[in-house]
Order: C-alpha cells, then structure tokens, then sequence
C-alpha cells in the first residue's frame, strides 16, 4: 500500500535571541492510511512541533530548515500560504487537545462545523450542510444530534466538546489527522471513549492518524507504530509490539517502566533519573546520555546513529537493550 505520508530529515528550528533551539531535529517517518502512529515523549521532546511543521503552522521565530513532508507524493513544504490554507481542514485536519480553546463559545456547534464545509465542500447547499452536521455529530456519538446542533460549546461537557472537536475534523473527510494531545484534559473514563471512538473512525474512513501524547500508556491502546521522541530526535521506532515488548532504548525502557503495572505491588513508581536537557544547550554525543543506566564512554563523545534491529524497528542508541530486557 502506497504511503500517504513521507517525512524525510525534517528539520524545524527556532531561532531566539538567546540561542538556536533544534526543536524537531532530522526526523524521518512515513504513514500509510488507515494506520495510527504514536509520537510518544516527554514534553519538550518536539512532538507536537513536528505535527505543526506537517501543516505548516510554524510562527517566527521557528523555521522549517531542511526535510520533505510529502503527502500523497506532493512535497507541501513547496507549497505557499494559500495552497496550505486550502489542504488545512480539507485533506488535512487537526484534533488540538484542549476543545474549549479550538471552539468558539459564542457561535453555535451547527455554525462552527458548518464553517469547514462552507469552505472545503460549496457545492452543498443548506439542507445538505444540516444533514451532514447532523451524520457527524452521530458518527462521534452525540444524542438528539438534531437539536443538539443549536447548543453552545458551554452546554456540553468537556468529553462531548471533544466529541465535536472530531466531528468538525471529519467534516470534509480528510486523509490524515493530526491529534495533539486529544485526551489530556479528560478524565480516563472518558479518555477510553474518545480513544475508542477515533480507533474506529480511522478504520471506517480509511484515513491515518498521528497521535501525539507524552503518555505511551494511551499510545500503546491505539497506535500501530509508535515512534519515540527526545530532544527532537526519534530515538526509537517501531511497531506497537516491537515498543512495548521489545524495546531497544533505554528512554523507551524509562517510559514503560513509569507505568502503573496492576498484577505487581508496587511501593512506588519507576522514574527515570535526571530532567530534559536544556534545548539551548544539548549536551555533546547522546542527548539522553546525563540521564542513561547504560551509559558508555562513546556516547558522550559521538552521537548514535540509527541502526535497524529486525524489519522496521529502529534504535538510535550506542548501547540499546536485547530483548527490551
């Protein structure tokens, strides 16, 4: 199956009086519809930088320097402002994860999914828009969507107002979806729901989706391939069974073992030593070197270089685990 989305050595950079910060350094990845992928990190890590540059929201003083985002074979990083406007929404939505900064709370929930398909689908008219904010607002799991669409984002609670929030990106039926923490301020009950609902929304539409979240725990319920990242760089890829039972790097290790296990007492949770290095300074060799259990002499002096373990899984790492040991 062809790939919907290439990145190639995508370099985004932000250039600050004090210093030059590498927020999204060379990364590399690639999507095929109908597949979930997972950016995976601690924040700071340049997750939800790299889904910015895809859509190409980069603001001053941030800079995309290098790489290829092609979608569907089309390099959009050739693309000017106002072909972007019209791939934004259309071919290419975002999920933002907070619903009540994405919504206007003045307009109703009928206006505002209107607006994308004004826009990205004229050739409905009134009637037709009315029924297909009526279908999304049912495909997302919102009751009496009828009358539910004269409301205002004040009248639903927080996992209804994300609920529409997914709706509005399913309007014009976009290939690819970017999630940026769509789940973070919900409560985990609800968090289930709305993961549960996107899982099978991306089956149904046959669209991709990148799900960026600093929690792998989420990732690892919903993604097909996950990608970990740190310090702009993806450490670590690979499938959701080659992460999560066969780690290879030792931050990978780190997150797993931070994760509340049920069938094991535990008196405290596993942490991983240290903190996120400061951006402006990034140490010499391996970024997550100060921090590592297996630190060797070579990765404060060189910087790792990807090396392939089995078939997709991809390791940067001097020293990586056997086995996710």
């Amino acid at each position: 199956m062809k790939n919907i989305l290439d990145v190639k050595g995508l370099k985004t950079y932000f250039h600050t009086f004090k210093g030059v910060v590498k927020a999204v350094d060379d990364v590399s990845f690639s999507l095929k519809a109908g597949e979930i992928l997972g950016l995976v990190g601690e924040s700071g890590g340049g997750k939800s930088v790299t889904g910015f540059s895809i859509i190409k929201l980069i603001e001053e003083p941030g800079q995309i320097e290098a790489g290829e985002i092609l979608f569907n074979g089309v390099d959009l990083e050739k693309y000017s402002e106002k072909d972007m406007s019209s791939i934004r929404g259309k071919d290419i939505a975002m999920i933002f994860q907070d619903p009540m900064t994405s919504l206007n709370p003045v307009y109703t929930i009928k206006k505002q999914i209107e607006e994308v398909l004004i826009l990205h689908q004229s050739h409905m008219n009134k009637q037709e828009r009315k029924e297909r904010c009526i279908e999304l607002l049912k495909d997302v799991g919102i009751s009496n969507a009828e009358s539910r669409l004269k409301n205002y984002p004040h009248q639903f609670s927080g996992g209804m107002r994300q609920r529409v929030v997914i709706a509005i990106a399913l309007a014009a039926n976009p290939k690819l979806i970017i999630a940026d923490e769509p789940t973070t301020a919900l409560d985990v009950t609800i968090q289930a729901q709305i993961l549960k609902l996107m899982m099978k929304l991306v089956k149904e539409h046959q669209c991709a989706l990148i799900l960026v979240t600093h929690d792998l725990a989420v990732v690892s319920e919903v993604a097909d391939r996950i990608n970990v990242m740190y310090c702009g760089k993806i450490v670590e890829s690979g499938t959701k069974a080659d992460i999560m039972f066969d780690h290879a790097h030792p931050y990978t290790s780190g997150l797993i073992g931070s994760i509340p296990k049920i069938d094991q007492k535990q008196d405290r949770l596993d942490t991983i030593d240290g903190i996120v290095p400061n951006m402006f300074e990034l140490p010499k060799g391996c970024n997550f070197a100060p921090r590592c259990k297996r630190l060797l002499p070579i990765c404060l002096e060189i910087e790792p270089k990807p090396k392939t373990i089995n078939g997709d899984h991809i390791v940067t790492c001097h020293n990586p685990l056997l086995g996710g040991e």
